[in-house]
């Protein structure tokens, strides 16, 4: 214990302690006594040299002991506190005894060896069960700020609106994470709202972003932009910088700029694509539009416009070269023109054969441009030829198509063609049919744009089985249809089509002079014809116009004897847009069959009614006199008529519609006995045209007729 308390104590000592310690005792804060003459320096203020290494205190064990303050049983008293500015030793109190450590186990220098040296144990054996969740430290919902957004000035001149869609306040939907990316939102907008205003007009415009605290609103921050238009600048004197044109005010009409209005930049842009338009559209396919000038004056708020144009030469068109991986040849491709050599140059022209080319697709890239040849052309041109550079693409096709409807159940096709087997454009396509109702096969030569653009020769052989309510069928035909027809590229107002058709048919009819029903064998012999004219807007789509068809099929029927007739009927369809969303949409069909007994007719030739493309709300064929078996056995005459009301809204579309028709045994139709059905169908508008779904019922519904019939299919109904 004494040798305890001697180190403890001994640690504490300074150099000036044991000065102190060993010398006489002096006054309170002086060092020991010297013979120096000089005053004493407190120790505090003079730093003492370090002892020699020579000479040390010899400090015997009376005179160090005697320094110590006495043990005594008051050691647990606390020290007393040193005057303030005393420098002196301060009175140690009592000190609380230290209590020996017991039980404690003897020390084992072999054990503790033992321990370090075993082994670790495994990782495994660790309990890695953290001891709490660790709290979230990036709470960004704890650290956003959300502001409102002012807008002032801007209104006025009808950019707010505008100014909102891109505005990169608005745009951070009122949350921020600081107050930092507020005003760096805010700064960007100020350079927005000074862009729009000069867009109109209002080149000295300037606006200012202002952030402040609203501690009392929901959103405790408001980035205020504050925009002043000032001074509307407008056009003064209007310069074209170019060449006489012909004719002389074809890039002032095209410009449609005028002195005194605003400095729009959008109307300014306008106007010059405009123009960059018009030239070659008439005959200048080298014009180019240059960089514009607008001198502005700061006094009188108008603006000088100068635009320069070079127009090139005057060009007609010219022949037709080719480059690339060729697909058709430059006198193929001159089938596909709607203009003759010699015609002022037009580039929408050049557009639709670009467009019809494209639509062979057999390109994968195709484009067309203008070569000067510098050959004089006529009232002054030079010819231009037209460069087609080509890119082949694949050229065969996989497709299938499905539908279902009610009476005539599912229907599908899938073919298989080769768009240029035959070069140029002679396509072979072999298909096959399978349904509830027929089942089938059928190859097709077909010849698109045959000496002429967009008319089109057939070739085809087809074997069809039906099973029909009115008949089943197993029929061969070979026939060959030369059309001129309309395209999506190219709606024509007058069409036509004329071909041959032989037909071999085996079908059974109800014979009423045997009262039974028996099979034979037809061969038909025809002439089809149709004509067409078109007054409507869209080919898949039509929403105002009309439309008249007329086809007519001279035809002889053999079944033992040779029996001619005449096959016509006659369509019309109306289209009358009510409003942007609502168009009115009607039909009347009539067909009638002149020249033959409907016994003596194939029931293949005769007329029906019902379905999807017919009288809705009835399954197929099932309108018109029946057999006493119960069977449809159709008529020489019909008539149909269709009501529908088209709303659109956007891609989506409902039509309510109401169909009415009947069949006729004689050879007029009649407006007797006529059935309705009834029913709503949906739309959804694709760009390839509209898929779609009909649901429709029969209106004083006969037993033995289906309560609700379904379509499925692509297009309009009419």
């Amino acid at each position: 214990m004494r040798l305890l308390i001697i180190l403890l104590a001994g640690a504490a000592l300074t150099p000036a302690a044991h000065a102190q310690i060993g010398g006489s005792a002096g006054k309170p804060g002086q060092g020991a006594p010297s013979d120096d003459p000089k005053p004493a320096t407190p120790a505090a203020q003079e730093p003492m040299a370090a002892p020699s290494t020579d000479e040390k205190p010899i400090v015997s064990d009376e005179e160090f002991e005697t320094s110590l303050p006495p043990l005594s049983d008051d050691m647990s008293a606390p020290l007393e506190p040193m005057a303030p500015g005393a420098t002196g030793q301060a009175q140690a109190g009592p000190v609380a005894p230290i209590e020996p450590i017991e039980d404690a186990p003897p020390l084992d220098p072999a054990g503790q060896e033992a321990e370090i040296a075993a082994p670790l144990p495994p990782l495994s054996a660790f309990d890695t069960t953290p001891i709490a969740d660790i709290a979230a430290t990036n709470d960004e919902k704890a650290v956003e700020i959300r502001y409102a957004t002012r807008v002032t000035g801007l209104a006025e001149v009808g950019l707010e609106e505008r100014f909102r869609d891109l505005s990169a306040l608005e745009d951070g939907d009122g949350v921020a994470a600081n107050a930092a990316i507020i005003g760096a939102r805010a700064r960007e907008d100020e350079g927005l709202a000074v862009r729009l205003m000069k867009s109109l007009g209002y080149y000295d415009a300037t606006a200012v972003s202002t952030i402040t605290q609203t501690p009392t609103e929901s959103r405790p921050v408001t980035a205020t932009i504050a925009a002043v238009p000032g001074p509307l600048y407008k056009l003064g004197a209007i310069t074209i910088d170019a060449d006489p044109t012909v004719p002389p005010d074809l890039i002032p009409d095209a410009l449609k700029l005028r002195s005194g209005e605003p400095i729009d930049a959008v109307r300014v842009q306008a106007a010059e694509a405009a123009v960059s338009l018009a030239l070659p559209r008439n005959g200048y396919p080298f014009g180019e539009v240059g960089q514009r000038d607008i001198l502005l004056d700061g006094v009188t708020h108008v603006g000088d416009y100068t635009l320069p144009v070079k127009i090139g030469p005057r060009g007609s068109f010219g022949g037709i070269r080719t480059a690339g991986d060729a697909v058709f040849d430059a006198r193929h491709i001159d089938v596909l023109t709607r203009f003759d050599r010699g015609r002022l140059y037009d580039s929408a022209m050049v557009d639709d054969l670009r467009d019809a080319l494209i639509a062979t697709s057999l390109f994968s890239t195709v484009s067309v441009e203008p070569v000067r040849t510098g050959e004089a052309g006529p009232d002054g041109t030079e010819y231009v030829d037209l460069l087609v550079r080509q890119t082949r693409g694949p050229a065969r096709t996989l497709a299938a198509q499905a539908g279902y409807s009610t009476g005539q159940g599912i229907r599908a096709e899938v073919s298989w063609t080769h768009r240029n087997l035959f070069p140029p454009e002679g396509a072979l396509i072999l298909t096959g049919v399978a349904g509830t109702q027929e089942q089938g096969a059928s190859a097709t030569f077909r010849r698109s744009n045959a000496g002429r653009r967009d008319r089109t020769f057939q070739l085809i052989a087809s074997a069809l089985r039906s099973d029909l309510q009115a008949y089943t069928g197993l029929t061969g035909t070979l026939s060959a249809r030369i059309s001129y027809d309309s395209t999506p590229i190219w709606q024509k107002e007058f069409t036509y089509a004329y071909g041959a058709e032989f037909v071999g048919t085996s079908e059974d009819r109800y014979d009423f002079a045997k009262s039974a029903r028996d099979r034979g064998v037809y061969f038909i012999a025809a002439v089809p014809l149709f004509a067409g004219w078109d007054k409507s807007d869209d080919l898949l789509n039509p929403t105002r116009g009309f439309r008249v068809k007329l086809n007519l099929s001279p035809e002889t029927s053999v079944r033992g004897a040779a029996r001619p007739y005449v096959r016509g009927m006659i369509e019309g369809t109306a289209y009358y847009p009510v409003s942007d969303s609502i168009v009115l949409a009607g039909r009347a069909r009539f067909g009638s069959i002149q020249g033959i007994e409907r016994n003596d007719l194939a029931p293949s030739r005769r007329y029906y009614a019902g379905g999807g493309g017919s009288v809705r709300g009835f399954g197929y064929q099932e309108l018109g006199p029946r057999a006493p078996d119960g069977k449809p056995i159709g008529g020489r005459s019909f008539n149909e008529f269709a009501v529908e009301a088209r709303y659109r809204f956007g891609n989506f579309g409902i039509v309510p519609f109401i169909d009415a028709g009947q069949v006729y045994e004689g050879t007029l139709p009649r407006l007797t006995d006529l059935r309705f059905g009834a029913g709503i169908g949906g739309r959804l508008y694709t760009n390839f045209g509209p898929l779609r779904v009909d649901v429709a019922t029969p209106i004083a519904k006969k037993p033995g007729e289906s309560r609700i019939a379904l379509y499925i299919s692509i297009g309009q109904a009419f």
